[in-house]
């Protein structure tokens, strides 16, 4: 006899995760009991009723997984039934975040971002040929740029006076996109358009094309093309389970990876507070959730396909997912993507989160890929 418990790990990809070491970085891990005082037969008849195990990406690396232990050892060569549902209530994330209108950023933001990225390889250059100039010079190279320029009491390198002002530029060009944005926003606020009616043909599961139809009241004007897929991705773990799987407190120092508490705006649940407001642009703070929708950090799309009045079916996503899982630490999350290309006005997107069943199988990807985390990826 022993006990059976439900295990989730996650080592979620944090913002900019470039710039860290996935295999320096802690595992959370949350265990749950099942079962206690059974035997192994009677484990494995637990299992085959629930929600199957599954693991994407690698300890050493970007880990999202679910599995069963029993007695301290994993289960292997599970069987389970097939369409295995979880119901359990959205998450804060999913009802505050991905559901309903929203709008697309400025691409300025995109452009000014790679831009400021460009000014500062220059900037550096600027500053090794000013220090390896003198020795240029001993050797009979002459200095480019090398002169002085007074401003005020002071004398400055006439190169640094060239270069510096470049650093302005891409400012400008994020507070255009911010007022451009805001005033999107109200525009929209002011005559948004009539939700679409979306019906499911049979059932959404993991492993099958998905087979929908959609309905628009009424068509705008100024609505050029529309196009329909759905995707899949892992949510961010709520930050105060990761600090719990941790054993940490959330008002001390934070694990590696994550940042200190974020001010006001941040909520508890909604996300693990790694964003530290670069993810979205600006937003009227009247919208619960803002107007602008967050990519997941570890996604995949399917099945795009040219809007219908008829029946549409969506491909399935290339590689192999499990279905919807909701848990603290573990969030699986497949969403309907209506796009609709406007002239002059930019993308606007509906979001409708899906309830996708399970498939009897056991998935396991070694890969876990990581997108960019801004909101102005989303039209990249």
């Amino acid at each position: 006899m022993g006990i059976l418990e439900v295990q989730h790990l996650v080592k979620y990809p944090p913002f900019e995760a470039h710039r860290l070491v996935a295999s320096e970085l802690p595992i959370s891990r949350k265990n749950e009991i099942i079962s206690d005082d059974i035997s192994l037969q009677q484990a494995n008849e637990i299992i085959t009723k629930s929600i199957p195990s599954f693991k994407i990406g690698e300890k050493s690396s970007w880990l999202v997984e679910r599995r069963y232990i029993f007695d301290g050892n994993t289960i292997k060569n599970e069987v389970y039934d097939y369409g295995i549902l979880d119901d359990s209530e959205w998450p804060i994330v999913v009802d505050k975040q991905r559901r309903g209108w929203y709008l697309t950023p400025h691409p300025i933001h995109a452009a000014a971002r790679k831009f400021i990225n460009a000014v500062v390889y220059v900037l550096l250059i600027s500053l090794l040929y000013l220090f390896i100039e003198p020795i240029l010079s001993l050797v009979g190279i002459p200095g480019i740029g090398t002169g002085t320029v007074r401003v005020g009491l002071l004398d400055y390198p006439l190169l640094a006076i060239i270069v510096a002002p470049l650093f302005f530029i891409p400012l400008g060009l994020r507070v255009a996109a911010n007022f451009g944005d805001l005033r999107r926003q109200k525009m929209f606020l002011n005559k948004s358009p009539s939700n679409p009616e979306i019906k499911i043909i049979g059932e959404a599961v993991a492993d099958k094309d998905l087979k929908i139809k959609v309905k628009f009241d009424t068509l705008q004007t100024n609505w050029n093309s529309i196009t329909v897929y759905w995707r899949v991705g892992a949510l961010p773990p709520a930050r105060d389970a990761v600090f719990s799987a941790l054993n940490r407190t959330v008002e001390g120092q934070p694990p590696p990876g994550l940042t200190t508490k974020l001010p006001h705006h941040w909520e508890a649940g909604l996300d693990d507070g790694t964003g530290a407001g670069e993810d979205a642009p600006m937003q009227r703070q009247e919208v619960i959730g803002g107007l602008f929708l967050r990519p997941m950090r570890v996604m995949q799309s399917g099945g795009i396909v040219e809007y219908s009045e008829e029946e549409m079916i969506l491909k399935n996503p290339k590689n192999s997912w499990p279905g919807t899982t909701i848990s603290p630490l573990v969030k699986i999350h497949w969403e309907l993507i209506i796009k609709i290309e406007r002239e002059n006005e930019g993308p606007l997107l509906w979001v409708e989160p899906l309830r996708v069943k399970h498939s009897s199988k056991h998935v396991e990807q070694k890969t876990l890929i990581v997108n960019d985390g801004r909101t102005e990826s989303e039209i990249e």
